[in-house]
């Protein structure tokens, strides 16, 4: 006798579904921004590159995990206002220790 599929197995696979799709769209916003930090060139590890919103005044949705939710055009439009950093750089920024290249702030 086949055992059945239940609700706790259909909501397993749906959420190992979703995770998949959100790694698949974070590789590629990484390779859509270029694939490396723009300030130092960092590129080893994906969970270690960010996306910095230029103007937080232009952010219409975070792209951390929920934002990865939404269709790969909105995703793209709010790509074209970030730029790719690794985590240091990223918060060094936020920190007031650098700033952005002139060339990245267009």
């Amino acid at each position: 006798m086949s055992k059945k599929r239940t609700y706790k197995d259909r909501a397993e696979y749906l959420k190992k579904a979703v995770t998949l799709r959100r790694r698949k769209l974070k590789e590629m916003a990484i390779k859509y921004k270029g694939g490396k930090c723009t300030i130092c060139g960092y590129d080893k590890y994906v969970g270690s590159l960010s996306l910095h919103h230029r103007n937080p005044k232009e952010k219409d949705f975070g792209l951390s995990v929920r934002g990865l939710t939404r269709s790969w055009t909105k995703i793209q439009t709010e790509l074209d206002k970030c730029t790719l950093l690794c985590l240091n750089c990223h918060m060094e920024i936020h920190g007031n220790i650098m700033q952005l290249p002139e060339e990245t702030q267009k």
